[in-house]
């Protein structure tokens, strides 16, 4: 059955179904969510927890024989079953469709994907998944652009914050739609507030208060041709706790816009033009510092950088061999312009 996000604090309180399903792209929403089944598990007695990384070569026999035993200390069992690509196989299918006929006793499964496109939810997994008397499926949606400031507000509203109007916009604008970079501008925020009155002069102290270790100042060093100050300062955000997520959607979001960029002025655009045609449109004072990295690489080197993070977000998730970290370090130096010797692999 079909379970509404906001509706999942309240159903979490009573009985809990056998299997949760949390199905969706937007990490933090998905991870918050997940977050909450597994507090309401611990709640009701749930004291023994496994979890399973699904790839192509899982043993789905794993999953039977997690149901079928418990641990002498545990009274119920959660398992976690985290199907990063999506799509379980053959395999796969035929285990789930058995594990939802027939769900493990004094058990919950907790199974987390990606969204899911129109093609797989057509199929007797996904729909067993979907619309299964056993199963509860959550469905993350994204926040759109025109949904980002009420969603700040609320967020700010639950940290005991209440934020201006430009406040909030200035928030919006600085995150440019991504959510786990605009829950830890909150947190920031309510370390710096005074009471719990956030306005435009807050945000604006927040933004420069950040400037030690900012993704954003990160950015702007690499665009800059600073390598090895880039890479100190990646080495700093892993260190205050920025996941690796946050990073590399503000870096894939710049060398997007440069790679477009590139791709005009090959075919003759004048700069100015193609600045001009960009949306959001790029700020006066943020043309040099873009022009300046354009200038390192042609149009298919972008798009070379646009595959190569691709393959860190596969990295993240689990999906390809790898430390996500030295892929988002080679990435920053080769936006710097420069090819430094890093550990392997």
């Amino acid at each position: 059955m079909k379970l509404n996000p906001a509706q999942l604090g309240k159903h979490l309180q009573n009985q809990l179904a056998p299997v949760y399903v949390v199905s969706g792209d937007e990490h933090l929403l998905c991870q918050e969510a997940c977050d909450a089944i597994r507090a309401a598990c611990r709640a009701q007695g749930f004291s023994e927890r496994q979890v399973f990384h699904v790839d192509k070569n899982f043993d789905w026999g794993q999953l039977y024989a997690a149901g079928a035993s418990l641990s002498l200390f545990a009274e119920k069992k959660l398992i976690e079953l985290r199907i990063d690509g999506g799509k379980p196989g053959d395999k796969g299918a035929a285990a789930l469709l058995d594990y939802l006929a027939r769900p493990a006793e004094d058990t919950l499964l907790l199974i987390s994907l990606p969204k899911l496109d129109g093609s797989t939810q057509k199929t007797k997994w996904a729909k067993a998944l979907i619309d299964g008397q056993h199963s509860q499926f959550v469905q993350i949606w994204p926040v759109e652009s025109s949904q980002l400031p009420a969603w700040i507000r609320q967020r700010l509203a639950n940290a005991g914050l209440a934020a201006s109007p430009e406040a909030v916009e200035l928030i919006a604008a600085r995150v440019e739609g991504n959510l786990l970079a605009a829950q830890q501008e909150i947190e920031k925020l309510k370390l710096m507030a005074e009471g719990n009155q956030i306005d435009a002069a807050t945000v604006q102290a927040a933004v420069a208060d950040s400037a030690r270790f900012d993704v954003f100042g990160l950015i702007d060093a690499a665009l800059n041709g600073e390598a090895q100050h880039s890479l100190r300062m990646l080495e700093g955000l892993r260190g205050e706790g920025v996941e690796a997520p946050v990073i590399l959607w503000a870096l894939a979001r710049e060398i997007r816009l440069l790679a477009g960029l590139a791709q005009q002025f090959a075919a003759g655009v004048p700069m100015d033009k193609a600045f001009a045609s960009c949306r959001p449109p790029v700020w006066d004072k943020r043309r040099p510092l873009l022009s300046k990295a354009l200038q390192r690489h042609p149009h298919a080197r972008w798009q070379q950088m646009l595959g190569d993070a691709q393959r860190i977000d596969a990295q993240i998730k689990g999906q390809a061999e790898g430390s996500p970290w030295n892929g988002l370090s080679r990435l920053c130096l080769l936006l710097a312009g420069q090819r430094l010797h890093l550990p392997a692999e």
